[in-house]
């Protein structure tokens, strides 16, 4: 009986043309209404919670910048302000095991990466899940129409939003 129930319900929804948009409406404090409504600009971190510094930036300062906006990742801006790349503290562990502490000097630019996980600001938050699972990231940087970083979504965030 029950099965018989949800399929007429949803021939019924079918017929009056009820959509996934329709239903986040309606139950917008439901897990499939916020993963069908929340944007990355609602979970990202922006303002001082953004670590961000130009490419020319030595490692020990970018470090000093990651500390103040307390996160584990520098976006790195190119002269024009465009995102050039991303320095994480694990970048940071794994550069030191290999070239000692000299690194510290070093401007970002060289120890950057140079292709980091990226996603548009009107973006669904699932997307953004989507891209963390796929890619195994822990942080990624939401960017406008013009390359330009605002915001960035740490995995930790996740969690607490029950978007899964």
């Amino acid at each position: 009986m029950l099965a018989l129930g949800d399929a007429l319900a949803m021939t019924i929804l079918q017929a009056r043309g009820f959509n996934k948009k329709d239903f986040a409406k309606y139950h917008p404090s439901g897990a499939i209404g916020r993963a069908l409504l929340l944007k990355v600009t609602d979970i990202m971190r922006s303002g001082k919670r953004l670590a961000a510094a130009p490419q020319t930036v030595n490692v020990k300062e970018a470090l000093l910048v990651m500390t103040r906006a307390k996160t584990g990742v520098v976006v790195v801006l190119n002269k024009s302000g465009k995102l050039a790349g991303v320095f994480s503290d694990g970048d940071l562990r794994r550069l030191m095991a290999t070239d000692g502490d000299h690194v510290l000097a070093q401007p970002l630019v060289k120890v950057m990466s140079k292709k980091p996980a990226v996603v548009r600001e009107g973006a669904l938050a699932v997307e953004a899940l989507k891209i963390f699972h796929n890619r195994k990231i822990d942080d990624l940087i939401v960017i406008n129409a013009k390359r330009e970083p605002i915001g960035i979504i740490d995995s930790q965030d996740l969690p607490k939003l029950k978007l899964a």
